[in-house]
C-alpha cells in the first residue's frame, strides 16, 4: 500500500466535498488546512435553508449567463466563501491557513482569502479569471496547481 502524500490525501478531500455542491453548472470544493488538520470545509450551493438550484433550476442558465460572468447573478455561495464563513460561524482562526480547491478562486474569493489571510493556495484546474491571479500575485499568496489524479 502507498500512502498518499499529504497534497494528495487533502486534495481527495477538496474534490469528496465538491461531490456535495448544488450548482448545476460546476461542483467545485475547498478546504481550509493548518498544521495538517482541516479547519473548515466548502462546497458551491445556496446559502442554508434555501432552495438549491439542483430543485429550482439555475438562474444564470435561465438568464445565459456567461461562466466567470457577473457572479452576483447566482443564489449560490462559492465553496471558498462557504468555507471561510464556516470558519468564522465556528470561531475557527484562518489566518495563515492553506487553502485547497477545486478550481483556482474567482475574483470576489480572492479578495476574501486575501483579507482573512490565507498564505497559499493549491487547486486543480484553472478558472479565466485574470484580476484574481493579478491580486494573488500582488499579494504575494502563492498558487500551485496539482496534478490530478
Amino acid at each position: 500500500m502507498i500512502r498518499p502524500t499529504w497534497e494528495e490525501y487533502f486534495m481527495d478531500i477538496t474534490r469528496l466535498v465538491a461531490k456535495r455542491a448544488t450548482c448545476l453548472r460546476r461542483q467545485v470544493g475547498a478546504i481550509l488546512v493548518m498544521e495538517k488538520r482541516i479547519l473548515a470545509t466548502g462546497y458551491n450551493g445556496a446559502p442554508s435553508g434555501l432552495a438549491h438550484c439542483l430543485d429550482i433550476g439555475c438562474l444564470r442558465e435561465r438568464d445565459q449567463v456567461p461562466s466567470g460572468e457577473r457572479h452576483e447573478l447566482c443564489r449560490g455561495l462559492h465553496a471558498e466563501q462557504n468555507a471561510i464563513i464556516q470558519a468564522a460561524f465556528h470561531g475557527i482562526r484562518i489566518q495563515g491557513a492553506t487553502l485547497y480547491c477545486t478550481n483556482l478562486p474567482c475574483v470576489i474569493c480572492t479578495k476574501m482569502i486575501i483579507n482573512a489571510g490565507i498564505k497559499e493556495i493549491i487547486y486543480d484546474s484553472g478558472y479565466a479569471d485574470e484580476l484574481a491571479q493579478q491580486m494573488l500575485m500582488e499579494a504575494r499568496i502563492p498558487i500551485r496547481q496539482t496534478s490530478k489524479k
